[in-house]
């Protein structure tokens, strides 16, 4: 059975990161080509990715179950999906924990399997699509966050008072006043998911760690 265990870094802190990866629909929006809804039970995921290759685009649906531990940061997945036609599956497992202070270190660790057409590819190469994926993961994540940190309102400020006679200020002009709250904008979905680009994105990687080995 393949496993990931790979560990990307999002220069933003853990306490800016994690309400963003602690909602599953915006995890989604980061993943090029992926979409996620919550299933009428309100525990499982069902979402769908889009794969271009060349001319012709395919699609996998599946569905995910999500249980957090917010205190420790760790969110744990277990997920099945199926191609459009019905010809490849997979299943899937792991556990994605976010740490640091000004930085935020996201170890992601799982397994999977692929049967069908795609298990030779899955198994020869799934590791290196996975981290390819996580890398584009992790810049759509850092734009996310400094989008909604630009969106944040202002802290709230005093209303100047004028001056009073009355020895005892009235509470009216002790209370600051608080801008409105400005509304998130919505998640820009990531780009649709090219096939080869991926692809060469994961021969560099495999390169890379084929020369680290002989080093």
């Amino acid at each position: 059975m393949p496993t990931v265990a790979e560990t990307i870094t999002i220069p933003s802190p853990p306490d800016a990161v994690w309400p963003l990866l602690s909602d599953p629909a915006l995890v989604a929006s980061c993943i090029p080509g992926a979409t996620l809804a919550p299933d009428q039970d309100g525990e499982s995921w069902k979402g769908s990715i889009r794969v271009k290759f060349g001319p012709t685009v395919a699609v996998f649906r599946g569905e995910a179950v999500l249980s957090y531990d917010h205190d420790r940061r760790r969110c744990t997945i277990e997920g099945r999906g199926i191609d459009q036609r019905g010809a490849s599956r997979a299943l899937a497992n792991g556990v994605v924990a976010a740490s640091g202070t000004t930085e935020t270190q996201l170890a992601v660790e799982g397994e999977y399997t692929v049967s069908g057409p795609l298990e030779t590819f899955a198994n020869a190469g799934g590791v290196h699509v996975a981290r390819a994926l996580l890398a584009e993961f992790a810049k759509n994540m850092q734009a996310l966050v400094a989008e909604r940190q630009a969106a944040a309102p202002p802290p709230a400020t005093p209303e100047p008072v004028a001056p009073s006679t009355d020895p005892q200020p009235t509470p009216a002009a002790m209370v600051p006043t608080v801008a409105p709250a400005a509304t998130p904008p919505p998640p820009r979905q990531a780009a649709e998911l090219n096939a080869f680009t991926l692809l060469w994105a994961a021969l560099k990687s495999w390169l890379a760690s084929l020369f680290g080995k002989r080093s």
